[in-house]
C-alpha cells in the first residue's frame, strides 16, 4: 500500500499531475511556432502595417479614377497641354499640380498619387 524505502533514502512526493508540465510547455512552443509561420509565412500583419497597405491601395484605386479625369481635363484644354508639353520633365508635377484637377473634393491640396498618374498619362500621349 504505502511505498517501501530503504533507511537514508530520501522519500521524494510524485506529483499528481505529471502531464501538466509537457503539456504547458509544448502548448507554449506550439503557439510560438504558429506565430512565427503566421508572421513569416502566412501573411499576417500588426495593425499598423495593414492601416499602411490599405492607404497605399485607396490612394491607387483614387488615382486610377481620377487620373483620366485630369488627362480629360487637360485636354479639354490645349493652352495647358501646350503649357505641360513645354517644360522639362521634373516640372510637369508643378503644372499638373497648379491646374487644381488632381486635388480631390475636400482637400485643399492635390493628391500626390493622382498628380503621378496624371503626369505619367499626359506623357504617353503624342503631340
Amino acid at each position: 500500500m504505502f511505498p517501501r524505502y530503504q533507511e537514508g533514502q530520501i522519500m521524494r512526493p510524485t506529483p499528481k499531475n505529471r502531464w501538466f508540465k509537457p503539456f504547458f510547455w509544448g502548448w507554449v512552443l506550439g503557439a510560438l511556432m504558429i506565430m512565427i509561420a503566421g508572421f513569416a509565412w502566412w501573411g499576417w500583419v500588426l495593425g499598423g502595417t495593414a492601416e499602411s497597405m490599405a492607404k497605399e491601395r485607396a490612394d491607387t484605386a483614387v488615382a486610377a479614377i481620377l487620373a483620366p479625369v485630369c488627362v480629360e481635363n487637360f485636354m479639354k484644354q490645349p493652352e495647358k497641354l501646350a503649357e505641360f508639353r513645354k517644360t522639362s520633365s521634373w516640372q510637369q508635377r508643378e503644372v499638373v499640380q497648379k491646374s487644381g484637377w488632381a486635388t480631390t473634393p475636400g482637400n485643399d491640396r492635390p493628391n500626390q498619387a493622382v498628380v503621378t498618374a496624371c503626369v505619367e498619362e499626359l506623357s504617353k500621349l503624342k503631340s
